[in-house]
């Protein structure tokens, strides 16, 4: 098990973020929850402080902090996606209540910064021939929620239906 682990801030909806992150992954799940023995900053006691949760296999640290502080998109999570209904099924329920953005990003209803992609997004941009990669980096560069289909056209070089 790796000694690092992110550990996300908020303001007394830490378990909330928690158990809506778990249910939306395989490999996912609450580890520990832990209330606060005394009043502070991060709340009263009883309330929660801190959620230990597994997220897709990686160890992930909850923290009511007390006060908001925005995140950027200098931190996202990035999740790889087989196929196009796994990218719908996860843009849908991370964009619900948070914001789209371009080329796969959102910001979910907490804030945080995800990166919708499908894996084949890679593999594409990664080929040899530089025309193919190039025709793929500007349909990205057109799309919120990516599209498999459109970018495979790209790929091919087909306009998209």
């Amino acid at each position: 098990m790796s000694k690092i682990s992110p550990c996300l801030w908020f303001d007394g909806e830490a378990e909330e973020a928690a158990n809506f992150y778990v249910s939306l992954l395989p490999d996912s799940r609450i580890d520990r929850v832990q209330k606060n023995v005394t009043d502070s900053p991060a709340g009263k006691v009883g309330t929660v402080l801190v959620v230990d949760f597994t997220l897709a296999g990686q160890r992930f640290m909850a923290l009511n902090g007390g006060t908001r502080f925005d995140y950027t998109h200098a931190i996202s999570f990035h999740v790889d996606c087989a196929d196009q209904a796994e990218v719908d099924r996860l843009w849908d329920a991370l964009s619900d209540g948070g914001v789209a953005e371009r080329c796969g990003w959102l910001r979910d209803r907490y804030g945080v910064s995800w990166q919708i992609v499908p894996k084949v997004l890679g593999e594409m941009l990664g080929d040899r021939d530089a025309a193919r990669a190039q025709r793929v980096m500007q349909a990205m560069l057109q799309m919120v929620k990516l599209d498999i289909a459109g970018l495979k056209a790209a790929y091919d070089g087909r306009p998209a239906a």
